[in-house]
């Protein structure tokens, strides 16, 4: 077949005096050669550029035979062995540059610095992040790093190598690289085992950050696909529903966005409610009813939905003025004398029961068929995830499972039996507590210190865990576990049986007498299953062992932060100079920017959660994603945001940060000032133990407030370490009290609907600070700040800062300066950035008559 057409330029310049530039790129293997002699030409059709995001795999598991049975997918076909499948030697590809035209000189671009390997035994030596040797301990695969063979060369040496290594694997290299980008794990072999692993990100040696996309990083962008976004009408897939609904005689039906895990993350098997409404946020609840559907969500998406939802759907504005709180009070304002209808796995014990003690007296109640009715309708249903498991090393996690699973069994025999108050006899067996079912995923992936790939952005999978005082047992396909992960099972004491297995467990009782302890956010399907005399409803224990991080852990993530932050520097320092040199860049393509800089650091698995990219009135989102079909150029007027985190290893990230690229107006200033404001006051905060982040939360907004200002999302919450960006109970909108070791976001913001919006996020971490006063002893808490990325200065309203303000601005950024330098310092353009963020004024100086001055 003839080589694809050649694909659109990453961007083009502003209409300003400056020659034209852009960020060009190749087509094909054929072009590549010719391409580094032409690459300063100008395509005259330029277009929107193509990126790249990678999409996980799912395969089927094994079914419910005994209850529950709404999957539509066969499980018996689940082979005894997984494939072998070793991932390819990266290849260098191609390189995407941003050039500048010209007539007397050849040169070409960076290049993808490798270096000597003395430059990289230095660059080892000087991070402060360098982990212990993986090669036997955690028997994580080795990577084979691209090889140069030269270390420094000029434009001609580097043409004549490419041209012979083309000639050599010109029918082969293409496959290779292609198979390497969407291929994201590699498979290692032991002495007697076979383990399957998501590759970890190689140490790579000190280099610009001018270096641009090259190799796999190439072919992810050009491989990117993205479909033409259509509003599909639901018409047909709610007339079918309907059908069901009459069968069962039910007058609404509920479809949550969760799992039968409540997991804010789902798989695309679980995206029942994106199927039949088309609305493809985190967050939010379709309800149908036998002639309307309806869509209740919060402000975060009210935009999204509006162009996502055909005419066929209403959309229900939860939180707004007059507007009900939410999804049971929107429903419980309706119904009378009505039979809800409603997958049982796919809602919460306390959800369920909240439901029915305020619809019994409207002789209303809730009904649970047999098999979900989406799943039923939904024809082409996406296979169940079957990717294999992994072990996370107790080098990052700090705790054996097998004494996380000790700590759980004595918090199991520490409660009290279920004896009625009346009761004056002495308990029975079956009144004592002998076991707890852990239900939520990342808790069951924290416990046994293991990972998976079944959630998009969480280090994931799908398994329930039967914990007894003498026994553990795993629900977990066989085919997400490899050898090496079942003999590690065994040595844990942890037996495993198939996923679906639990409900014939539940069923039968098999763990003879006594009650199981199960979280408020388990499944009311298991409720049922047990019945009220063989459970007793608790806050979950792993799920506070997780929240309180370790010394291993949060060491971890200061190192995570330290490696993101400097990935986002080099970010923030390329898209200035590319703006300031003429070009054209969109938020896409910002995004795909900052996910290569990271690719670049150690331990790195993938995203944290989908980039945020946003400018304009985009940023307006809390939770705009850009699409590279219709992304907005970053603009010179409005501030640029963007919110992103990788997961790394040893931890994850979450940063936001809102940079302007021109001359901000004054009410940007004011705004920006404000959220600034709030976040130092969070930031800089003592407490004493029992003080809740509710009850820190007004710090935040007491400066915006006084304008008249206000956010309508939460200033922060907890996060894990390689585990889900969202995490814990405690958060600035919980009542839960903070406790050191808690890791917890700091995000105020501020967004002017229609116009730009801003958000300023750093991480911290809850530590005992000494006082003055010491009033009733060492009780005093504070915040150790983890994130290390400059915040810029320029949008800053020097005039309305206090003395303190302007001082902790200042030593923050010094703080990344120092922090980063052993880092960056070879990166010429990234050190410059930094710099001069941290010795920098606040604000735009003024000049003479009036004029102001920046800066820079």
């Amino acid at each position: 077949m003839p080589p694809p057409p050649p694909p659109p330029p990453i961007c083009f310049p502003f209409g300003n005096n400056k020659a034209g530039r852009r960020l060009s790129w190749s087509d094909s293997e054929a072009s590549r050669d010719s391409y580094q002699a032409e690459r300063g030409a100008v395509l005259n059709q330029p277009t929107r550029p193509t990126s790249a995001s990678s999409s996980m795999t799912q395969q089927p598991s094994r079914p419910v035979s005994l209850s529950f049975q709404s999957d539509s997918e066969k499980y018996d076909d689940v082979p005894i062995a997984l494939p072998d499948k070793t991932k390819p030697k990266l290849m260098r590809g191609n390189t995407m540059t941003g050039t500048k035209k010209s007539t007397t000189s050849s040169k070409w671009g960076y290049g993808w610095g490798i270096g000597k390997k003395d430059k990289m035994k230095e660059m080892e030596k000087d991070l402060p992040d360098q982990p212990r040797s993986m090669t036997s301990e955690t028997n994580l695969p080795l990577y084979n790093p691209p090889v140069r063979r030269d270390s420094k060369s000029t434009q001609a040496s580097r043409s004549t190598q490419r041209t012979q290594d083309t000639q050599k694997t010109s029918s082969t290299q293409h496959t290779k690289v292609s198979q390497s980008s969407h291929q994201s794990r590699g498979t290692h072999r032991s002495n007697s085992s076979r383990s399957t692993v998501p590759k970890p990100r190689p140490p790579l040696l000190p280099h610009e950050s001018s270096d641009t996309l090259v190799g796999s990083a190439y072919e992810r962008k050009i491989n990117d696909h993205e479909s033409i976004p259509e509003r599909i009408d639901t018409i047909e897939r709610l007339s079918e529903l309907r059908k069901l609904m009459e069968k069962d005689n039910l007058d609404y039906y509920v479809i949550p966005s969760e799992d039968a895990h409540q997991s804010e993350y789902v798989a695309a098997s679980d995206k029942r409610r994106e199927f039949i409404s088309n609305f493809t946020g985190t967050a939010g609840q379709a309800i149908v009813t036998r002639n309307s559907a309806y869509l209740i969500t919060d402000s975060r998406y009210w935009l999204q939905a509006q162009e996502q939802l055909d005419h066929n759907w209403t959309l229900v504005r939860a939180g707004d003025v007059g507007a009900p709180t939410d999804w049971i009070d929107w429903i419980v304002r309706r119904i009378q004398n009505s039979r809800i209808g409603i997958d049982a796995r796919m809602i919460s014990h306390e959800k369920a029961t909240l439901i029915n003690s305020k619809i019994g007296g409207l002789e209303s109640k809730l009904v649970y068929p047999p098999q979900n009715l989406v799943d039923l309708v939904w024809k082409e249903k996406p296979p169940k995830p079957r990717e294999p498991v992994y072990i996370q090393p107790r080098e990052y996690t700090g705790e054996s499972a097998t004494d996380k699973l000790d700590k759980i069994r004595r918090w199991i025999g520490q409660q009290p039996p279920s004896v009625p108050s009346y009761s004056k006899s002495e308990p029975t067996a079956a009144q004592k507590h002998i076991a707890t079912l852990v239900t939520s995923l990342s808790c069951v992936a924290y416990t046994l210190n293991l990972r998976g790939s079944d959630i998009p952005y969480n280090p994931l999978f799908h398994a329930y865990l039967f914990i007894s005082l003498n026994t553990a047992i795993i629900f977990l396909d066989a085919s997400k576990v490899v050898e090496e992960v079942s003999d590690y099972l065994k040595s844990i004491g942890v037996e495993r049986r198939d996923y679906t297995d639990l409900w014939p467990f539940l069923r039968r009782r098999e763990w003879g007498e006594g009650k199981i302890l199960i979280s408020p956010q388990t499944s009311y399907a298991i409720s049922l299953m047990l019945t009220h005399f063989r459970y007793t409803v608790a806050p979950s224990y792993v799920e506070h062992m997780m929240s309180v991080k370790n010394t291993t852990e949060i060491d971890g993530i200061k190192r995570a932060y330290l490696r993101d932050g400097a990935a986002f520097v080099k970010f923030l320092a390329w898209l200035e100079s590319k703006l300031a040199e003429g070009y054209d860049i969109t938020e896409y393509e910002a995004a795909s920017r900052l996910t290569e800089f990271r690719r670049k650091n150690k331990h790195f698995m993938g995203l944290a959660y989908e980039n945020i990219s946003a400018s304009g009135p985009n940023a307006a989102l809390p939770h705009y994603s850009p699409k590279k079909s219709k992304a907005r150029m970053i603009d010179r007027e409005t501030p640029y945001l963007n919110d992103s985190g990788g997961q790394y290893r040893d931890g994850t990230c979450d940063t936001t940060r809102t940079v302007h690229f021109g001359r901000p107006t004054p009410e940007q200033c004011e705004a920006y000032t404000r959220v600034l404001q709030g976040h130092i006051a969070i930031d800089t905060a003592v407490f004493p133990e029992g003080t809740s982040g509710h009850q820190l939360d007004v710090l935040a907004r007491r400066a915006l407030w006084r304008d008249g200002l206000n956010y309508m999302h939460g200033t922060g919450h907890g996060f894990g370490a390689f585990l889900t960006v969202h995490e814990g109970s405690h958060g600035f909108s919980s009542s839960v009290p903070l406790t050191p070791g808690h890791v917890i976001t700091n995000e105020p913001g501020f967004y002017n609907a229609g116009k730009w919006g801003m958000r300023i996020e750093s991480a911290l971490c809850v530590r005992r600070v000494k006082t003055r006063g010491e009033f009733n002893g060492d009780i005093w808490l504070g915040f150790e700040r983890l994130t290390c990325v400059p915040i810029q200065t320029r949008m800053v309203k020097e005039s309305m800062l206090t003395k303190e303000e302007k001082q902790w601005l200042k030593d923050h950024n010094q703080r990344c300066l120092d922090k980063l330098t052993p880092i960056l310092k070879e990166d010429k353009r990234a050190m410059k950035w930094l710099k001069r963020e941290a010795d920098r004024g606040i604000g735009l100086a003024a000049g003479a008559a009036g004029i102001s001055i920046d800066w820079d």
